[in-house]
């Protein structure tokens, strides 16, 4: 299975700005103005509720790759009838403080009734923090065994950073930093590093092994086209020189 055409560039080089809007965002107008932000602020793709009428909305609004989250295998069928061009069996963090847990076994199950019902789509698959990091390493390569193109790391959402400013935004993202960091040098699929990502720690988790980084609240959560369109450029300027750094 290869990845999508239009992205292959960006995985390559490590330069990967996903943009999440929340798998239960609904809203489209919130949806419309993340995505429309994305596109102009230079990420590479949006990810969005796995919903036909979301979907056809985001088709007439933008030009990027479209992804769609769900948990539900039976959701992406017409989610990809609508023009999704790629699949994510994640955004677990929404579920958390529900008390909903994804453990090993469920999350293996879900990737392989998925890649059933469509073999052919670029699957994404987020391998849930709340496993040890052995049994995380573990679970990425059975999805990728199941036929995952790419494993999503996860965590911001439930770290608890102490401190202010930057040496807290470093605490917030050392959950999903470390599983990138050992996901990476255990398979062979490129590993996306989401979650508490900010412009600070996108270049650490392209240091740490990751193709690129899923960003959602830092974007989403803002109340102006201008601040959101602010946020996404400053991430793809932070990934551009981080991939700079390491070319020096």
């Amino acid at each position: 299975m290869t990845i999508h055409s239009a992205l292959q560039r960006a995985f390559t080089n490590g330069r990967v700005l996903k943009v999440i809007s929340g798998l239960h965002n609904f809203d489209r107008d919130r949806v419309a103005a993340t995505i429309k932000a994305a596109e102009l602020g230079g990420a590479t793709f949006v990810d969005i509720a796995a919903d036909p009428a979301i979907v056809a909305m985001a088709k007439s609004l933008i030009n990027l790759p479209i992804c769609v989250s769900a948990v539900e295998p039976e959701k992406f069928v017409q989610a990809v009838a609508a023009g999704a061009d790629l699949i994510e069996i994640g955004n677990f963090d929404s579920f958390y403080a529900q008390g909903r847990r994804f453990e090993a076994e469920e999350v293996l199950a879900l990737t392989q009734q998925t890649r059933a019902l469509l073999p052919e789509i670029t699957l994404s698959v987020t391998v849930p923090h709340i496993l040890k990091l052995d049994q995380q390493v573990q679970l990425a390569e059975e999805l990728v065994k199941a036929g995952a193109d790419i494993i999503q790391t996860e965590g911001g959402t439930s770290s608890q950073p102490i401190h202010p400013g930057t040496l807290g935004l470093i605490e917030k993202a050392a959950p999903t930093l470390a599983a990138a960091y050992e996901i990476s040098r255990a398979v062979s699929v490129p590993v996306l590093c989401a979650s508490g990502i900010s412009n600070v720690t996108a270049p650490l988790a392209i240091a740490a092994g990751a193709a690129g980084v899923g960003v959602g609240s830092a974007i989403n959560q803002l109340n102006s086209e201008i601040a959101m369109i602010a946020a996404v450029r400053g991430l793809v300027e932070a990934l551009a020189t981080a991939n700079n750094r390491a070319i020096v």
